[in-house]
């Protein structure tokens, strides 16, 4: 009975460490020029489509609205603003690709890949041109 509970629970904990194996959850964006926190964005799935919203800022970056933008979230609040856009797992990987991410400061809208890290606490956000090579990374920070 006793090692019944105890392999149940184990199993249970394993359940909820896969979970967070996921982009999904609410993330605090960290600036890769300086290293402050910038943001709160909302990633959720949707039938296996993975897509984010921005639901706070957390310093004030200039223009309220993305006015560089060239899409139809052109002059469009930033803050509650989609940026991250129809990523996908990729077979048998902790990573979502194939979407893309809005840099709202500039209008650039980039290839995307995800990768949680640290068991899900941190995230990885690629934005590249052309191959992953070219382009840069956040890292973001799980607030849950």
């Amino acid at each position: 009975m006793i090692r019944s509970a105890i392999a149940t629970l184990l199993a249970l904990s394993s359940l909820s460490a896969l979970a967070q194996m996921s982009p999904v959850g609410l993330w605090q964006t960290i600036s890769d020029v300086d290293g402050k926190a910038t943001s709160e964005v909302r990633v959720i799935d949707t039938a296996g489509v993975v897509s984010a919203v921005v639901e706070k800022a957390l310093t004030q970056s200039g223009e309220p609205l993305c006015d560089k933008c060239t899409d139809d979230r052109k002059g469009k609040p930033k803050v509650g603003m989609q940026i991250i856009r129809d990523a996908k797992k990729a077979d048998g990987k902790d990573v979502w690709e194939g979407g893309n991410i809005l840099d709202p400061n500039n209008g650039t809208v980039y290839k995307l890949r995800l990768t949680p890290i640290e068991g899900g606490k941190k995230l990885e956000v690629r934005g590249y041109v052309g191959t992953p090579l070219l382009g840069r990374t956040q890292t973001w920070v799980r607030v849950q």
